[in-house]
């Protein structure tokens, strides 16, 4: 076991030499081969889901874990499949923008086709099981079975022909946001709240930033080898501006929450998180940069990538504060005292 690339494959995506792949435990492997570091925001998403369960009075751990361990499992299984899909159709080759940010296993070599298709249909099929687990918990309501279908086709979708068609970014959205969140929170307590939706929205929107910002990073080379993301047909001036409108449009509906009294004003915490957006927009607001700025690394998850990593950094400083605001809001109302003041 090597706890350490363990730990450093949930914070980055790491670069690896052929050599130094074939030395790894089989954890490591997946790890990086399913690109972890980004599945926390998959995480974060469950957690929200059971908060929102919690708050109601509907929270069951077991159902949760398998709600949290199948969402993970889905997301990675996608990655998978969309490093195999790109190589097949021949996108991943001859130095593309893939492969110069992070380990691309099959175009480098790392995995074989054969191996790819094989982590693609275990990672899928545990998924799948968690999957089928809470569905038959729910007394195999047609819902969940919905549910679980579309969490389905837009996993195997998404890459192609989806991305292709500039559906991409707004498959991440309803993936982050209706599916997870929505969807989540209605498998754990057996009921739609549209109220759900709205309040996972500003978390979702940061997910889609970081996609937003990926798709901005590589959109010349997207546009020449034929692959129409959002961006490429907004073009980057645009594109970078309907990201910033989305590091806004958070903060925007937290205090609109409050003031419905959807939320407790401990929400107002996420206001901590200001400093970093602010910094984060003003890099937004200008057009990306031909060299690699002193700040940025290379490798790993950063250059040649340069918006996806400060929408990631973004989105991660506003979900923790997000996170941590709806916990306290989750434990006010909890509170026997304070119960009937807040609802």
């Amino acid at each position: 076991m090597n706890l350490k690339m363990w730990a450093k494959a949930l914070s980055i995506i790491p670069s690896v030499t052929k050599q130094e792949w074939e030395a790894l435990d089989f954890v490591s492997k997946w790890l990086i081969a399913t690109r972890a570091a980004v599945l926390l925001m998959t995480f974060l998403s469950a957690v929200l889901a059971g908060l929102f369960a919690l708050r109601d009075g509907a929270f069951l751990f077991l159902p949760w874990l398998a709600l949290a361990l199948g969402l993970i499992f889905a997301h990675a299984t996608n990655n998978i499949v969309n490093d195999y899909t790109d190589f097949v159709r021949g996108v991943d080759t001859d130095n593309y923008f893939r492969t110069q940010y992070g380990p691309q296993p099959v175009a480098q070599g790392l995995l074989t086709k054969g191996q790819t298709l094989t982590w693609a249909l275990v990672t899928g099929l545990v998924a799948l099981g968690f999957g089928i687990g809470l569905s038959w918990w729910r007394g195999w309501d047609p819902a969940v079975l919905e549910l679980l279908g579309a969490g389905l086709v837009l996993l195997l979708a998404y890459t192609w022909p989806l991305k292709q068609l500039a559906l991409g970014e707004l498959t991440v959205f309803m993936v982050w946001g209706p599916l997870m969140i929505g969807g989540g929170y209605y498998t754990l307590t057996g009921r739609w709240d549209w109220n759900v939706v709205l309040a996972g929205l500003p978390y979702t929107l940061g997910v889609t930033t970081v996609i937003f910002g990926k798709h901005i990073d590589k959109l010349e080379i997207d546009r020449s080898k034929k692959i129409h993301t959002l961006p490429v047909l907004l073009g980057e001036t645009i594109s970078r501006w309907c990201v910033v409108a989305m590091m806004v449009l958070p903060y925007l509906l937290v205090a609109a929450l409050v003031a419905t009294k959807y939320f407790t004003p401990v929400m107002a915490v996420v206001l901590l998180a200001l400093p970093s957006s602010l910094q984060t927009i003003g890099h937004f607001a200008k057009p990306r940069p031909v060299l690699r700025p002193e700040w940025m690394p290379e490798g790993n998850g950063g250059w040649p990538l340069y918006f996806a990593p400060l929408g990631f950094i973004n989105n991660r400083a506003f979900g923790g504060w997000f996170l941590l605001g709806l916990i306290m809001d989750v434990a006010l109302r909890l509170v026997p005292a304070t119960t009937g003041f807040w609802r």
